[in-house]
């Protein structure tokens, strides 16, 4: 699977907590990442590894 050419892929080195739901990763794109999510670019997130 490739994406088409001139998509920007950003990938997050840090885990995320995904219990934000898709509006807190918009959040997180916007205030840490300081880009805009609404671009087309493709934003890759791992989740945090907890063992319970």
């Amino acid at each position: 699977m490739m994406p088409a050419n001139g998509v920007r892929i950003v990938v997050a080195t840090a885990p995320v907590d995904f219990r934000k739901g898709h509006d807190g990763l918009a959040a997180l794109i916007s205030n840490e990442l300081e880009k805009n999510p609404f671009t087309g670019t493709v934003f890759v997130f791992r989740a945090n590894a907890r063992i319970v």
